[in-house]
């Protein structure tokens, strides 16, 4: 063995390995998540998701100026309604008065400089649980049917004050559809991320408990990606969306789809955001609260393998939690 190369020699100083990171996480790496519901002075935590909480707008606009205030430069909504409220279209959605537009003017209203980004989608406004009202037959979302109504839920969400919005639905020709009807409404400095790359995962069940957002029947496998597949379709699907008028494009789940996450970082010239998602949040949480792993260090090396595998930015519900561990 030539001992004369010795990689060793870098590691052995802790102040030497904090000189060589190539890799840096920052507060300003982060999407702060909130879910909004109705009600007032609400703040419900998330069975599935401990420190994870449903808030209604007057608790969320507080809590966001809180995460503004320890820097913190982005947040994503989630609406959360009353169930007397979904039916089959998803009506609620378009809605210039519903939870997510009343919070996005008093965030704006307030002052808050965090950038607004909403979720665009209607899984959580109608009555089925699946993104898009139904074809006939009711076994799969009608593509096209829905595609104008997540123009109408992107004009709503532009007025009310989004800076960003992020059709996550899956559905083909939904970005084009999107920037066209906020551009025919005046709203062309409204940036588009999109969910290009949304794999049909098993990791979402603690985040359809936060939006109440579960299927009543069947799953979202004909819309959303097959995991089977190769990088090629993941590698289509942004590219699409770039076509279409796609300012940014997401990967979701991060965590265990880092090989699509960097081949899309080199795939693509625009910013690609990872979502790590609630099932890998809640994997984290139950682990840690068995003593099984340290919490913390999952926390940081899991979202620095998201940063370092290409994430300009990354969704997490860690947020909270990352102040203290990146000071």
């Amino acid at each position: 063995m030539d001992y004369s190369i010795r990689p060793r020699r870098l590691r052995g100083n802790s102040t030497l390995r904090t000189l060589l990171q190539r890799v840096r996480l920052n507060r300003s790496d982060i999407i702060v998540p909130v879910f909004v519901c109705e009600g007032t002075r609400v703040r419900r935590e998330v069975t599935s998701m401990p420190g994870v909480y449903q808030m209604s707008v007057d608790v969320a606009v507080d809590w966001l100026k809180q995460m503004s205030q320890i820097g913190f430069g982005a947040y994503i909504a989630f609406g959360v309604i009353d169930r007397t409220k979904k039916d089959a279209l998803g009506t609620e959605a378009c809605n210039p008065d519903n939870v997510i537009c009343q919070m996005l003017r008093r965030v704006k209203d307030s002052g808050n400089p965090m950038v607004g980004i909403t979720d665009l989608c209607l899984c959580e406004y109608t009555d089925h649980g699946h993104c898009g009202p139904l074809t006939a037959d009711s076994k799969t979302v009608d593509n096209d049917n829905t595609l104008s109504v997540l123009a109408r839920q992107a004009v709503n969400h532009a007025r009310a004050g989004a800076d960003i919005v992020a059709p996550s639905g899956m559905m083909d020709g939904m970005v084009r559809a999107i920037r066209t009807g906020l551009d025919e409404a005046g709203w062309k400095d409204v940036s588009i991320l999109s969910y290009a790359v949304k794999y049909a995962s098993a990791y979402y069940g603690p985040f359809r408990d936060a939006a109440d957002s579960a299927p009543t029947h069947g799953d979202r496998r004909s819309y959303q990606m097959d995991y089977t597949r190769g990088v090629e379709e993941a590698l289509l699907e942004v590219d699409l969306d770039i076509q279409q008028g796609a300012d940014m494009v997401m990967v979701k789940p991060a965590g265990v789809y880092l090989d699509i996450l960097a081949a899309v970082r080199q795939r693509v010239h625009v910013p690609v955001v990872a979502y790590q998602v609630s099932g890998e949040y809640a994997q984290i949480k139950a682990a840690s609260e068995r003593g099984w792993l340290n919490e913390s260090a999952m926390i940081l090396e899991s979202l620095t393998a998201i940063k370092r595998a290409g994430a300009d930015l990354i969704i997490s519900y860690f947020a909270p939690q990352l102040v203290d561990l990146l000071d």
